[in-house]
Parts: C-alpha cells; sequence; structure tokens
C-alpha cells in the first residue's frame, strides 16, 4: 500500500484494543511504527518488507513522557491518537476530578501529543493525523456523558486543526467506531453515589453497553479504516465503521433531534 506521506508512525494507546490493532497492521505493512501506552510491554518486532513494531512507554497526561518520545523517535509522518478510556455514571453525580481524569486522557491528551509532534510535520510540508473518536462524539449517551463530552470536545478540536494545517500540507481526518470488542469495556470507570436515586438506572444503562460493546466488532475494522486512509491524499474529515454506526450517523444527520434522542433513550435507558 502507497504510504502518501512518510513511513514513520506514532500510535498512542497502542497497549490494547484499536490501538494495538492498528500498531500490529501498519507494521505488517512496511510501516516503522512505535506503539505507545502506559502499560505495553515494551520491545521491538520486524516484520517481512521492512515493518517494524517498537513498544514503549507514554503517558498522554505527561508532558515529560510525551517530550522524550519526541527526543528518541521523532519526527513522525503519521499520528494515530487512540488512547482513551471511559467515565460512566449520573450527570449529577460525576465529581469534578473524575471529570477531569476523563478529559485530561481523552482530550487534553490528544492536545499534547498533537501540539509536540505537529511542528515537524509542519516543517517537513506534509503529515497525516488521525484521531480515534466515537458515535459517542456525535450523540451523547446517558449515564455516559463525560466519555461523549471528551468525544465532542476532539472532534471540535479536529475540526480546527484540518482548517488551520492544511495549508501546510498535512491532513487531519477522524474515525468514528460504534460498539467495539475490547479492553474498553472491562477499564471503564464506573461512578455511583452513595445512596444515589439512580443507581439502578445507571448499572441497567451500562450492562446494555458493555452487552453491545462485548457484542461488538473486531478493533481490525478501525484499523483496516486507519491504513486506508493513511494511503489517501486528501481523506474525508471523518469516516464511520461498522454498517450500523453508519446508519447511526446518518440518522442523527437527517432526523430531528427528538426523534435521535427517542432512539438514544430506547437503546440506552431501561
Amino acid at each position: 500500500m502507497k504510504k502518501v506521506y512518510g513511513s514513520k508512525v506514532l500510535i498512542t494507546g497502542a497497549g490494547k484494543g484499536v490501538g494495538k490493532a492498528c500498531a500490529i497492521l501498519f507494521a505488517k505493512n512496511g510501516y516503522e511504527v512505535v506503539g505507545v501506552s502506559r502499560t505495553v510491554a515494551q520491545g521491538v518486532k520486524h516484520y517481512p518488507g521492512g515493518g517494524v513494531l517498537t513498544l514503549r512507554h507514554m503517558d498522554v497526561t505527561d508532558e515529560e513522557s510525551i517530550q522524550r518520545i519526541s527526543k528518541e523517535y521523532g519526527p513522525f509522518d503519521v499520528l494515530i491518537l487512540s488512547a482513551g478510556f471511559g467515565v460512566a455514571g449520573a450527570c449529577e453525580e460525576i465529581p469534578i476530578e473524575l471529570a477531569q481524569k476523563q478529559m485530561d486522557v481523552n482530550y487534553f491528551g490528544v492536545m499534547r501529543t498533537v501540539q509536540t509532534f505537529l511542528p515537524d510535520m509542519r516543517a517537513k510540508g506534509s503529515g497525516l493525523i488521525l484521531g480515534i473518536s466515537s458515535v459517542a462524539g456525535r450523540v451523547s449517551i446517558p449515564m455516559q456523558s463525560q466519555y461523549s463530552a471528551s468525544k465532542y470536545a476532539m472532534e471540535a478540536y479536529f475540526d480546527a486543526l484540518r482548517i488551520e494545517t492544511k495549508e501546510y500540507g498535512i491532513r487531519v481526518s477522524l474515525i468514528e467506531p460504534g460498539d467495539m470488542h475490547t479492553g474498553f469495556t472491562g477499564a471503564r470507570e464506573l461512578y455511583i453515589k452513595e445512596d444515589s436515586d439512580y443507581a439502578q438506572t445507571v448499572l441497567e444503562s451500562v450492562s446494555r453497553m458493555e452487552k453491545d460493546e462485548l457484542g461488538g466488532v473486531h478493533p481490525k475494522i478501525v484499523a483496516d479504516a486507519a491504513l486506508k486512509l493513511a494511503a489517501r491524499k486528501n481523506p474525508p474529515a471523518r469516516v464511520q465503521t461498522g454498517v450500523n454506526n453508519k446508519l447511526a450517523t446518518f440518522a442523527i444527520k437527517h432526523f430531528p433531534d427528538r426523534t435521535v434522542e427517542k432512539v438514544i433513550t430506547k437503546l440506552y435507558m431501561p
């Protein structure tokens, strides 16, 4: 597959799920991949055709950690920003500290990474930045408001970033997956206040989410989409993966808010 932007790729969240699937697929297709996360088992693996996957520790909430990777392995031609986790609980009860943690990883972690590696891309006059967003970044999911808020913020940031960097030869695109069978489900942080009036609703809503996620698609589908975008000179602003997710996005665009709200309520509220 043609390497439009170059062969060096940085992938955050590479220890599991979508990030791991992307790291392996890109390395198998001849890219020089540096896959980073807080918990990844460090090492180097070579693939036929010249591809290599280097796994290293990096925390997107730690500026020094990001700068260390930049100095050791940068610059990069492609960024794939996949690090993230989910918080669940009622809007009324989620502690500010937990909401800040959610934003620090899913949104500010994206900002820190982009701001570190973008200058080299701009100086070169070429680069691709791919963000792993979610359908929850287009329609807010009840009992998962903070996760949705972090992905809404990411979508807004990428839309501005796309416009600002286009003249420098940089392309910016979002991938919006739906339900996937990954470690995201088990890593979700659930908060229910003691004696909460929402307790049963939160538990039943999250149970529905977990069932959908465990029956969801393999993360390789998202990795395939990322690889195809890396071969396009002018990738679209955003792409959806999975038939159901594409239909959901179509509905969000073309149906009234009240109709979409009714559907979301039926899907996630007991």
